[in-house]
């Protein structure tokens, strides 16, 4: 499948006026979508592994999405929440604040992107700690900006001749077990990689000058990694014997991606801070920071915002999703989705030496290539092949990952079994023709 005319001219038009640095994975241009389908400018039909990188949980054009936007529009568009407040944001705020993780009270913050979420999460908890310093994790991704990309881990491309970065922000291993940093193997290693917190206290950044650890519960771009079930309970018990803010940046974990709406209920934790974006509004912008009363309240007024912060059209879309959720099951679609998944994946790892390791929550999975089992060199040039057979085939796949050498699943939880099969087909293939 190659693109057609009218991509190709979108093309050459694009190569005159957008810059480079602003890639795309595939050469089609998008004319529409619908569910777990898209379309391009030339009619060609897709289906859609990548989700718009996990925001498409509802579906593409989901009828209720559209039909509250339409409404919304009508209404108005736009006064700034800070100068004239309206009511989507404000039962927006209600209902998340409810679904969020913790039995305790709760504030909810509107921005617009995933990083604007990171920032203003970092910034409340320093405000509300009376402490600078952050720690993040290797292989976490928390955005593009200067402070998210300083949290960040991967260099190249994201930080790559962008520095120098934010200060006091500092990074410990996360809880990689197919890469272990301490060379050890779970579960005889006690799940040393959250204990060492403490030991970093004594290397890195003292407990006493920490705002807050911020982690993803299932790293995203980092290739998602997937710590065991006693990591991050050890880990927030030492944020909170130290007076540490945890955040949990469940921007792609989050919206029921795992199966359970927020990733860190498998492990029934309740984070101080919780990030939310992404599938948050099915593709409209939009941003939450979720918190203890006491720590989002602790800001003085006119501390947060931002001019268009919690827009009513994006409220309205989150609103219609959270029904979505409630009324048409999603949440056990998409367990009994990564279940059907996991199964196939596994059978896949028998099958194919490229795989080394399968791993994620729910229908969050990701497929680790390499070269070799034994000295786990990443396989990142067939990884990098298989998302182009699989695109040049009618099926749009993402890589990720450190060592660019992760395929990972992040279809529409709504994708019909017909077109799940059609897409597996393309990557089994896929692993078939490169096994040759």
């Amino acid at each position: 499948m190659k693109a057609g005319a009218k991509s190709e001219r979108l093309g050459e038009l694009r190569g005159k006026v957008i810059p480079q640095g602003q890639g795309s994975l595939v050469p089609y241009y998008v004319e529409s979508a619908k569910g777990a389908l898209i379309y391009d400018a030339d009619g060609q039909e897709f289906v859609d592994f990548s989700g718009g990188i996990g925001v498409m949980n509802v579906g593409h054009c989901h009828p209720k999405v559209v039909a509250a936007i339409k409404e919304q529009a009508e209404r108005f568009t736009h006064t700034c929440f800070m100068v004239v407040p309206y009511e989507p944001l404000v039962k927006l705020g209600e209902k998340l604040c409810a679904i969020t993780p913790g039995k305790f009270p709760k504030k909810t913050l509107f921005i617009n992107s995933g990083a604007e979420a990171v920032e203003n999460a970092v910034k409340v908890a320093r405000y509300y700690t009376k402490r600078t310093g952050i720690i993040a994790f290797e292989n976490g991704f928390h955005g593009r900006t200067l402070l998210t990309m300083t949290l960040t881990s991967k260099v190249k491309p994201y930080k790559l001749g962008f520095g120098p970065f934010a200060p006091d922000v500092y990074r410990m291993p996360f809880a990689y077990c197919y890469r272990c940093a301490f060379g050890l193997t779970y579960p005889k290693c006690g799940v040393a990689c959250a204990d060492y917190l403490k030991e970093f206290f004594i290397s890195y950044a003292a407990a006493e000058t920490t705002a807050a650890v911020i982690a993803e519960p299932v790293q995203g771009e980092g290739g998602f990694i997937t710590p065991p079930p006693e990591y991050f309970p050890k880990l927030m018990k030492i944020c909170h014997d130290n007076g540490i803010v945890f955040i949990a940046d469940e921007i792609q974990s989050g919206m029921g991606r795992t199966g359970k709406m927020f990733a860190m209920e498998h492990w029934n934790l309740e984070p101080e801070v919780v990030t939310v974006a992404k599938s948050l509004a099915a593709g409209m912008p939009l941003s939450a920071v979720v918190g203890k009363q006491e720590i989002m309240d602790s800001v003085h007024t006119g501390g947060l915002g931002g001019t268009y912060g919690g827009n009513p059209v994006c409220c309205a879309a989150a609103l219609a999703v959270l029904e979505i959720f409630a009324k048409e099951g999603l949440l056990e679609k998409a367990t009994a989705l990564g279940k059907k998944l996991r199964q196939r994946l596994d059978s896949w790892q028998r099958k194919f030496e490229l795989i080394g390791d399968v791993r994620g929550l729910g229908p969050m999975l990701a497929l680790e290539l390499v070269k070799d089992r034994v000295t786990k060199a990443p396989a990142a040039d067939e990884a990098k092949a298989l998302v182009k057979f699989a695109y040049e085939r009618g099926l749009v796949l993402l890589s990720c990952g450190n060592f660019s050498n992760v395929i990972r699943l992040l279809m529409p939880l709504v994708i019909t079994d017909e077109q799940l099969e059609r897409g597996l087909a393309i990557m089994e293939e896929g692993f078939a023709t490169l096994a040759k």
